[in-house]
């Protein structure tokens, strides 16, 4: 469908109207957005989102504000009007794959709801995208240009929108590679990948005895990474040993033995030399360690 209107509130905004616009940004090649609250415009409207008080996902209407909400996930956590444009779009935008577009609701779509409703059980503390959208209205000491604000809003939610689900795409896709390696390891506790991919959740799900990670980096050289105790955590299943703490080139040289050795990062989770080979006598080295 081209050339639609669509409709939410104007004034001040926030992360859910303003990704739910950045989705359909994505889906509609042409619109015509209205920032109104007058139900007359807003009831003439093809989609209507974060205003209007009715949810029906086949009218296009995708407000979550009337008495009841618009229903919650498994988890609890309550549908803004970004979270019911996802539901209806969400799958199309990532190209018919549900378990990407399931993967974006999980990591971004339901922490914007989440804030947005106030369900703040299980929401990460510190700066959220909530909060960085938000800081795009203007202040009480600039000019109010809110419509002008939400545009550039809306632009920096689509790029992030289509990053999260590029990044989900991509560590979905790499879970068979990663798999693949953990079989083919000739020594379960070193798992070599042929290029650098996404591989924490894989090797977690898969394997609890990985605690290296051997892979190219991007200049052409070869690094040696720590598995984390769980994915997101600071603390290795085996750290590198603590006498290569810091070093780089001749100093690591000398303490290895290895040649070619780069560095070893001072927090002991990844290191790297010129080759393949030798960042495998790093690991070797390691293990014993």
């Amino acid at each position: 469908m081209n050339n639609i209107t669509i409709a939410t509130h104007n004034g001040n905004f926030h992360a859910d109207d303003v990704f739910s616009v950045a989705t359909l940004k994505n889906i509609f090649p042409s619109y015509e957005l209205i920032r109104t609250r007058d139900l007359e415009l807003i009831n003439k409207a093809d989609i209507v989102l974060d205003v209007g008080g009715v949810y029906d996902a086949d009218a296009g209407r995708f407000d979550h504000h009337q008495r009841g909400g618009a229903g919650e996930r498994e988890n609890g956590i309550p549908y803004s009007s970004f979270g019911l444009i996802w539901q209806k779009y969400g799958l199309t935008l990532c190209q018919g794959d549900q378990e990407v577009a399931n993967s974006v609701d999980a990591g971004l779509v339901s922490n914007i709801d989440a804030i947005d409703c106030g369900h703040v059980e299980g929401v990460s503390t510190g700066i959220s995208l909530s909060q960085t959208i938000s800081m795009f209205n203007p202040t009480w000491q600039e000019d109010a240009d809110f419509d002008g604000s939400f545009e550039q809003a809306v632009e920096f939610a689509s790029s992030v929108l289509l990053r999260f689900i590029a990044s989900a795409s991509g560590g979905i896709n790499a879970k068979a590679i990663v798999a693949k390696a953990i079989e083919d390891a000739e020594d379960p506790r070193v798992i070599v990948l042929e290029k650098y991919i996404p591989w924490k959740r894989t090797v977690h799900a898969l394997s609890s005895t990985a605690l290296y990670m051997v892979y190219p980096s991007q200049t052409g050289q070869w690094r040696i990474q720590t598995v984390p105790v769980e994915p997101g955590s600071f603390e290795d299943r085996k750290s590198l040993p603590a006498a290569w703490a810091g070093l780089n080139d001749k100093a690591l040289q000398e303490v290895t033995g290895i040649e070619d050795a780069m560095f070893c990062h001072n927090g002991l989770f990844i290191a790297g030399s010129e080759s393949f080979a030798s960042t495998m006598k790093m690991a070797a080295m390691a293990l014993q360690a």
